[in-house]
């Protein structure tokens, strides 16, 4: 069905220019959004830079939402975990070694394939990630939130940019610290040597800062457990963070410098389990938000994967 909508400028709208009252008029969409809109000032062509006059006549039409996603990028490869959901967000417990969305060496079993077999989602955020406003590594399990309006996929995406939120990860990670909690900061940019890899740069970069704070330790295994909170969002952040402390995240394959490590586990059952995983033990525990429609405090929590339950029961008999 055709959306039109129309309006008659008041006296207190008088000067003001077209484009700015259009996006007052109209807060479910973006000033690039009303862009594209066919706009008739007058019944005629209207130039968005035009100051508006009393009694000016502005009819917009808005086209109809079109779908973006093809059959082909909606599966149902796995259950998911759902925490929560409501008409604008979905909130998802992401299983570790799930892509987030299709790319070229994942064409299926990805998170948002299976998030749209069970719901739909924004086509704001384009044809393969529709309704994405962060992501998680493959490897990373824990919290995420998907936007199934605009208008969530818009405040959401407002609220990742402005840090305006909390998250909270748990890590295992190679070292046993003498503090009991730091606060870690330094720029981020990707690697000129690795352009698959990010590295903490002195000039240059995006600002990173990350919160730590240690849970416990198991000295005779050299390892520790780490709570960490992401004041800024920048790509492997804990990962860098913490590897170029000398706290490499567990069965980090790109961070964690294994190799090295793995010589001097004496532990077989603990050599056994970080011998056969691959990815980081590294998961988003704790996402914390306003509600980007209802403005309600969002809390959520998502309990250790299986894997990292497995690995804390070993590193417990070890003490």
């Amino acid at each position: 069905m055709q959306d039109i909508r129309n309006f008659v400028v008041s006296d207190s709208d008088v000067g003001v220019r077209l484009d700015k009252f259009l996006v007052t008029q109209l807060p479910n969409f973006s000033r690039s959004e009303i862009q594209k809109f066919n706009i008739k000032l007058n019944g005629g062509t209207a130039k968005l830079s035009y100051r508006l006059r009393v009694g000016d006549e502005i009819s917009v039409e808005i086209p109809e939402k079109q779908s973006s996603v093809s059959a082909e990028n909606i599966a149902n490869d796995f259950d998911l975990d759902i925490l929560y959901e409501d008409d604008d967000i979905i909130v998802i417990n992401k299983p570790r070694g799930v892509v987030m969305y299709p790319s070229a060496g994942n064409k299926t079993g990805t998170l948002v394939q299976n998030v749209l077999f069970h719901t739909h989602l924004s086509s704001l955020g384009g044809e393969i990630r529709p309704g994405v406003v962060h992501r998680l590594d493959k490897d990373t399990s824990g919290v995420m939130v998907f936007a199934k309006s605009d208008a969530a996929f818009r405040g959401l995406i407002k609220t990742f940019s402005e840090h305006d939120l909390t998250r909270k990860y748990i890590a295992f990670v190679w070292g046993v610290p003498n503090w009991d909690g730091a606060d870690i900061t330094g720029n981020i940019a990707r690697s000129s040597r690795n352009r698959k890899k990010m590295t903490m740069v002195k000039t240059g970069g995006k600002v990173a800062h990350t919160q730590v704070s240690v849970s416990d330790v198991w000295p005779r295994a050299g390892v520790s457990q780490f709570r960490c909170t992401l004041l800024t969002g920048r790509t492997h952040q804990i990962r860098v963070h913490l590897s170029s402390h000398g706290f490499p995240v567990l069965c980090d394959p790109i961070y964690g410098r294994g190799a090295n490590r793995l010589a001097s586990v004496k532990n077989m059952d603990l050599l056994c389990f970080l011998k056969k995983h691959t990815g980081q033990m590294l998961h988003a525990e704790v996402l914390d938000f306003i509600h980007p429609v209802t403005g309600q405090q969002m809390h959520f929590k998502a309990r250790m994967p299986d894997d990292m339950i497995e690995l804390k029961y070993i590193l417990d008999e070890i003490g």
